[in-house]
């Protein structure tokens, strides 16, 4: 829901990204990032594809599986970030944008996730996020979007491979304000945000050398900006849902020092297409049930509670993990922390909890 882990991705790399004000910025070696305002009309299929003059952007899909009758919970993140390397540099080395992407799955059997990552400068053929339609590659990863709209998606690692064909089975899901999506108090803390829920997935999870065919659902997130959260914010909680009945719920807060939100919203769109946007003081997560993980000691709210509000009253979905240890290490690449497949009456889908282990230093 917004830039996740991005930044660390660019201190691996050894880039630098200047502070980003709330209108377009050029840094000191002359790169200028697009700003994100409100009224810019979002235009598909081209939107599905990359934003290069922003700073950071990625396509974020999260799911359940069944393989053997079992329930797995998946994602696939890809993240497309431009840096502040000099944009008259000739050089095809040059590192003007990075590809970072990861893939975990949570499979209950095995009680923790498996997980396996991958960063590379944009170029040569091996990293690419194309313009004009989702079209992502990173070395033999891969999330495209096909000509009858249906999304492949292929990453893995040592422990797990997952090729997947990902149906949209609704239209797409504008965030915030027609796709103009508030991550804070200030105008300029933004992102360009929509969700395609209710992805119907089919394909084969390999796993210690036996591919399994799979099917579930899924859900994708896809977000550019080119501004930073908060001062104030360490963290945030996110969840998109699922809901049995063809509705869709999104629920986000952005927290401070003492785990008051600096920023919330997100999203109900009902079985028959009509939509709820909330503001701050529409969304609320409590906590029921937390778990610490033996690694990091990372104390995580694993068992939530996402209260709304509504114009037909208020609503409550009571989150359960699919097992607790969903805790995900993406260090030295990226940060700790817990991002799991959840389950709710009525629906399931993906929580997301960030600077539970560490402040986030964005």
């Amino acid at each position: 829901m917004i830039p996740r882990r991005a930044f660390a991705a660019l201190l691996a790399a050894g880039l630098t990204l200047p502070a980003a004000p709330g209108h377009a910025q050029e840094s000191p070696g002359g790169v200028s990032f697009a700003p994100v305002r409100p009224g810019r009309r979002l235009s598909f299929p081209t939107d599905h594809g990359a934003h290069p003059d922003f700073r950071t952007e990625w396509w974020y899909v999260t799911g359940w599986l069944q393989a053997d009758g079992q329930p797995i919970g998946f994602q696939i993140t890809f993240f497309r970030i431009r840096t502040a390397a000099d944009p008259r540099n000739p050089s095809a080395f040059s590192p003007r944008q990075v590809i970072f992407a990861h893939a975990a799955i949570s499979d209950p059997r095995v009680g923790r996730l498996l997980h396996a990552q991958r960063i590379a400068r944009a170029g040569f053929g091996l990293a690419e996020a194309k313009v004009g339609d989702m079209d992502l590659v990173l070395d033999d990863w891969r999330l495209r979007r096909t000509a009858n709209g249906v999304l492949r998606a292929q990453a893995g690692g040592e422990e797990f491979a997952l090729n997947l064909t990902l149906e949209p089975t609704q239209p797409v899901l504008l965030q915030g304000q027609q796709g103009f999506s508030r991550k804070g108090p200030g105008a300029d803390q933004a992102s360009y945000y929509y969700s395609l829920p209710h992805l119907k997935v089919s394909g084969a999870l390999v796993r210690e050398g036996r591919r399994r065919p799979v099917t579930g659902e899924a859900w994708l997130d896809q977000e550019w900006s080119s501004t930073l959260l908060d001062a104030r914010a360490v963290g945030w909680d996110w969840a998109g849902i699922n809901l049995d009945d063809g509705a869709a719920l999104t629920a986000f807060q952005v927290r401070d020092g003492q785990g008051q939100a600096v920023w919330a919203g997100g999203s109900l769109r009902a079985a028959d297409g009509g939509l709820t946007t909330f503001g701050p003081g529409d969304v609320r997560f409590a906590t029921r049930r937390q778990w610490r993980s033996p690694r990091t000691a990372a104390l995580y709210p694993i068992a939530r509670d996402i209260q709304v509000r509504t114009p037909q009253g208020a609503r409550i979905w009571r989150l359960e993990p699919l097992f607790d240890d969903q805790e995900l290490d993406s260090r030295p690449v990226g940060p700790v922390y817990w991002e799991g497949a959840v389950r709710t009456e009525g629906g399931r889908g993906y929580l997301e909890l960030t600077g539970y282990d560490a402040p986030l230093a964005l």
